[in-house]
């Protein structure tokens, strides 16, 4: 299970008090989490009307910040295409995975420097993702032209002969060229039908040259035949084909169309591939930079909250957990157990809510301790 929940508590008499308490509660007893301390280095406070609007700011700009991580992480997965599953070793945060990063959490001092006020390190993390997710908009949106483009040149030259391209199919020698008064079609036959093709084609139309029609090219339901006839004969022989279930084609040899073609499409497979390599790099550092801003934007939010609640000075433990699976529910029980001395309005909100069956507190998610959710399953779909 990749979903964390981080917690804090006020100081006992010591903070190492307050983490033997709760490992006891949670550990010792019966196993409901793996828990680590989440180290938080001496912020600066400011005032206390500051870090009530700060409270504010931080919330919207965390779900800001843990979008830009999702939607990095989810485009990463789109241009990887074929080798998704190695997705998730390219999501890395300063090198290594996500559980390591967050359970090992050091404060980057050289980023967002601790002599600054909270405000200004949230402006920071702010601008800093602002610009990461306009480059991703960009980055994707030329990406995403070229793959397209590709993609219908792609689409083209496969799928059905009555609607693929045929340039790399025909060759000249096939047609009738330059020719006042002769042309050559192509017919598209289904295989059940190809005894008859033979047996009518030369009769669908007037001036229809005889011993004409040839096979060039077949995929598993059809033939295309090449036929050639007087110019003034098209229109006839297009409308009996018709009748007969043999579909024209509309196409016109001209090799220079084809060569531009074939050329267009190098050229795109070419700057496809040149591209991948720079934009996955640049996904996974952007990935890395996004993913450690959202874990500080949560190390801010302990902070600010603690502050407001257990007041100055500082003093409270904040706490890491990793919840069991199957145990989710027994260890909040615990939780507000140990902590509900610190809130009795929530306590007793939970209380209630744990008696009553259906009544959902989750969108809030207020406790007597300060509580952060942080989720590193980040991809819609499962890998």
């Amino acid at each position: 299970m990749t979903e964390f929940w981080l917690i804090s508590a006020p100081g006992e008499k010591t903070c190492q008090q307050t983490w033997d308490k709760m490992m006891t509660a949670t550990t010792r007893n019966n196993n409901l989490s793996s828990n680590h301390k989440f180290s938080i280095p001496d912020l600066k406070v400011g005032t206390l009307d500051v870090l009530v609007g700060l409270s504010d700011e931080l919330a919207k700009l965390d779900s800001f910040v843990e979008s830009v991580v999702k939607k990095v992480a989810q485009y990463m997965a789109d241009v990887l295409e074929d080798s998704r599953d190695k997705v998730q070793e390219n999501l890395l945060a300063n090198g290594v995975d996500l559980v390591t990063y967050i359970t090992r959490f050091q404060w980057d001092m050289a980023k967002y420097p601790i002599k600054q006020s909270l405000k200004n390190i949230s402006e920071i993390i702010s601008k800093q993702i602002t610009q990461i997710d306009n480059d991703l908009k960009t980055r994707a949106s030329a990406y995403n032209n070229l793959k397209g483009n590709l993609q219908n040149l792609e689409r083209k030259n496969a799928g059905s002969l009555l609607t693929r391209s045929l340039a790399d199919i025909v060759k000249k020698e096939d047609f009738v060229l330059d020719s006042e008064y002769l042309i050559t079609l192509l017919a598209v036959v289904p295989k059940t039908s190809y005894a008859d093709w033979q047996k009518t084609y030369e009769t669908l139309a007037e001036m229809v040259v005889p011993r004409s029609s040839n096979l060039l090219f077949e995929d598993n339901d059809s033939g295309l035949f090449s036929v050639t006839l007087f110019r003034k004969a098209i229109d006839d022989f297009k409308h009996k084909a018709r009748e007969n279930k043999f579909s024209v084609r509309d196409f016109q040899y001209n090799e220079e169309e084809m060569k531009a073609d074939k050329e267009e499409m190098t050229r795109l497979s070419t700057d496809k591939k040149k591209q991948f390599g720079p934009l996955v790099r640049w996904l996974k550092v952007n990935f890395s930079e996004a993913f450690i801003a959202w874990i500080h934007i949560k190390a801010l939010r302990v902070f600010v909250e603690s502050v407001l609640r257990y007041g100055l000075p500082v003093n409270f433990q904040a706490m890491l957990l990793q919840p069991n699976r199957k145990t989710t529910k027994k260890l909040r029980e615990v939780l507000n157990e140990l902590y509900k001395h610190l809130d009795s309005s929530a306590a007793a909100i939970l209380d209630s809510a744990m008696d009553i069956p259906g009544l959902n507190l989750s969108q809030q998610e207020y406790y007597p301790y300060v509580y952060y959710k942080i989720d590193c399953n980040l991809l819609e779909f499962k890998l």
